[in-house]
């Protein structure tokens, strides 16, 4: 999946250092769930790697800007009844912020997950400060459903997470 400049591609065991080097940032942590361990070690990066690097079918890819490894993004696919539904996720570093990528990202794994994997709704969660996720999202026809008012306990704050959608339409 490309675009002029941006590709999504399949993640390595080779990617380890460049992905640790990148993720190694409180900047970054702060706009992920906790889950995300900082400070982000290359056992961390390996960790991540040996998980998705098997995936069937495939929902992490490394994002590449100008040939180089920025960042992450992924589809978490909801189980039962919610089956037909994924959570977005992305990651840039920061080297890589301010350049559109995110926003590219967004719009080759929506068509990824709409055409390939047959979803009907992509979702995402973003905290209540990072503007720029949500403006890239927007950038891509994705809809705000709603506030969750101080639903994210984030370095000990409570603030708001918006929840955007889009529709395989």
């Amino acid at each position: 999946m490309r675009s002029k400049e941006v590709k999504l591609r399949a993640l390595y065991s080779s990617d380890k250092s460049q992905l640790a080097k990148l993720a190694n940032n409180k900047n970054i942590w702060d706009n992920l769930r906790n889950a995300f361990p900082y400070p982000y070690s290359e056992g961390d990066a390996e960790s991540f790697l040996n998980r998705v690097i098997e995936e069937k079918p495939q929902l992490n890819f490394g994002i590449e800007y100008k040939g180089s490894l920025c960042g992450v993004i992924g589809l978490v696919v909801q189980k039962d009844i919610y089956q037909k539904s994924a959570e977005i996720g992305y990651w840039i570093g920061e080297p890589f912020w301010a350049k559109g990528i995110a926003s590219k990202a967004i719009q080759l794994m929506t068509t990824y997950g709409f055409e390939d994997l047959k979803l009907i709704r992509i979702f995402a969660g973003v905290f209540e400060f990072n503007i720029t996720s949500m403006k890239a999202l927007e950038k891509n026809g994705y809809k705000k459903e709603g506030v969750f008012k101080k639903a994210v306990f984030k370095n000990d704050n409570v603030v708001d997470e918006h929840r955007y959608f889009k529709l395989n339409e």
